[in-house]
């Protein structure tokens, strides 16, 4: 076995182990909702999570994953002997700003500590960033960032404001009775939906390693080749994995800090998040799932009155998701200096 070789299998590694702290830091933004409304015990529902999490992969294709591996940068450019060091860097940057995340308990998002990782180590190896980065695949990114959002809350509130509407003159107990019964399909709906998105990043860069270590062939400039079967299924595998170990900090962050939840907020919740999530994965936008059921959440609870919204653990998430992108790219800058020099040092 060749050092290349080898270097490609670590870094496969490397991304199924993100994968899977993917599915564990963001297993609250499938399950928390469904939990603090008491609907489903823990242990259940991470179960329910990761099954739709696993099964994503038939629904919403992998536009996603070519976006990630093939529209954000111009690998290519990069000398060859260093491109696997920079997919390298960008995975440890990324997952180690995830575990500080989560150790904080903060749902910060992992789609853009991937994005900033993979962004930040490409600069620090290319010397800059004019030429190598793709307008289109970072402007509908950044964009979105903003918009998931903001996409999700509205979602959210009109969703409440309907379900009001129509059940105004139902007794609070059939609410509570039908929207509980809701929540199994809403929660559902979401998780295929994270599963679809996040594991797809995954996906995107394995399909990249294996151009750059030459044992598939790329696209023009960049771009991705079809994804192995093989790929989809070890990514939407580890993800599965990842939620099944929960990721309760979060959990409680999600699930009770923001606002208060009733089983038909949180049906409201996730059926918004879930909607969101559709339309931007089969557009091929990587969206943060975090950002979007946070969104959705705030909406919900805004139905009731501003001050149900707890918005100085709000305000707090916010600031995560601002730093996350520039963090994971300076940690991943930092790690492909690193991994430089103990390349150069074994020469």
């Amino acid at each position: 076995m060749n050092i290349a070789f080898a270097l490609v299998i670590l870094i496969i590694f490397v991304a199924l182990v993100f994968d899977y702290i993917n599915g564990f830091h963001d297993a609250a933004n499938s399950i928390a909702t469904v939990v603090s409304t008491r609907v489903l015990s823990p242990g259940l529902a991470v179960i329910w999570a990761a099954v739709f999490n696993f099964v994503a992969f038939a629904v919403l294709g992998t536009r996603v994953a070519k976006t990630i591996g093939g529209d954000l940068v111009r690998i290519d450019l990069i000398a060859a002997d260093l491109r696997l060091y920079v997919l390298l860097a960008g995975l440890l940057g990324a997952i180690i700003w995830n575990l500080i995340t989560w150790y904080l308990g903060l749902p910060t998002s992992s789609s853009h500590a991937l994005i900033g990782g993979y962004g930040g180590a490409s600069i620090v190896a290319y010397g800059g960033f004019m030429g190598l980065l793709k307008p289109e695949g970072w402007i509908k990114t950044l964009i979105f960032i903003v918009a998931s959002p903001l996409i999700g809350m509205l979602f959210g509130f009109l969703m409440m404001v309907l379900v009001y509407w129509l059940f105004h003159r139902s007794s609070a107990a059939r609410v509570d009775k039908l929207f509980r019964r809701g929540q199994l399909l809403s929660a559902a709906a979401y998780s295929l939906g994270h599963g679809g998105n996040d594991a797809q990043k995954t996906m995107g860069i394995i399909t990249a390693v294996l151009v750059a270590g030459g044992i598939v062939a790329g696209g023009p400039k960049g771009a991705l080749p079809e994804i192995p079967l093989w790929v989809v299924l070890t990514a939407h595998a580890a993800i599965a994995a990842g939620t099944l170990s929960g990721g309760w900090r979060i959990v409680h962050t999600m699930g009770s800090k923001i606002t208060k939840l009733k089983p038909v907020g949180g049906f409201c919740a996730e059926t918004a998040g879930a909607i969101t999530l559709f339309g931007a994965t089969l557009a091929g936008i990587p969206v943060s799932t975090t950002h979007t059921i946070t969104g959705a959440i705030v909406g919900v609870g805004a139905t009731r009155r501003l001050s149900a919204v707890k918005w100085g653990v709000a305000g707090r998430i916010v600031w995560a998701w601002i730093l996350t992108i520039p963090i994971s790219a300076f940690i991943a800058g930092i790690s492909f200096m690193i991994i430089k020099l103990i390349y150069q040092l074994s020469q």
